[in-house]
């Protein structure tokens, strides 16, 4: 009996060591699975917050395309008022009489002067100034005493700016 008892006695350390062997394969297992399950979040965080990344830059390159292309917009139709506002001019400075007409006239032109002024488009003052071929498209040249060299002394066409660029070049007379 004492041997059958060492027998049990065996067989139950035994089946302990095999459950606490199983316990700790267990415990590894689920170690192992939290480990994994860390990584795959871990994976589709950086998945996430790339993506979130690629988004906010498609946003930003969209919306400076689209400013770009209503700024265009902007300056095709300037580009075509250009002309229309020269020919105001003309007609102002050929009414001599300082009537009705050429009060509407005027009025008209202002009008379309302060529409270009909203959109950030105004007059470059060319006269009297150094020229500059960024801003003045020289013409013609003429010697003068009352200047010094390259100097703009007379404009020809008015220039314009959109945002302290150059929308369209005076047309000038410099000095030599």
């Amino acid at each position: 009996m004492a041997n059958e008892d060492n027998i049990k006695k065996d067989l139950n350390e035994e089946n302990l060591e095999n459950e606490n062997i199983e316990e700790n394969i267990e415990n590894e297992n689920i170690e192992n699975q939290e480990t994994e399950s860390n990584k795959e979040y871990d994976d589709l965080k950086d998945k996430f917050m790339r993506l979130q990344a690629d988004f906010t830059n498609f946003k930003r390159r969209t919306e400076e395309e689209k400013k770009g292309y209503i700024e265009l917009g902007v300056r095709k139709i300037a580009n075509d008022l250009l002309p229309v506002i020269d020919n105001f001019d003309r007609a102002i400075d050929s009414i001599e009489d300082k009537d009705s007409t050429y009060d509407g006239v005027k009025m008209i032109r202002d009008q379309l002067i302060d529409v270009l002024q909203k959109e950030g488009i105004v007059e470059m003052k060319a006269l009297g100034e150094e020229f500059d071929p960024t801003y003045h498209h020289a013409v013609l040249t003429e010697d003068s005493d009352e200047y010094d060299s390259g100097v703009v002394i007379e404009v020809l066409q008015k220039g314009y700016l959109i945002d302290e660029k150059t929308l369209r070049p005076a047309m000038v007379k410099v000095s030599q």
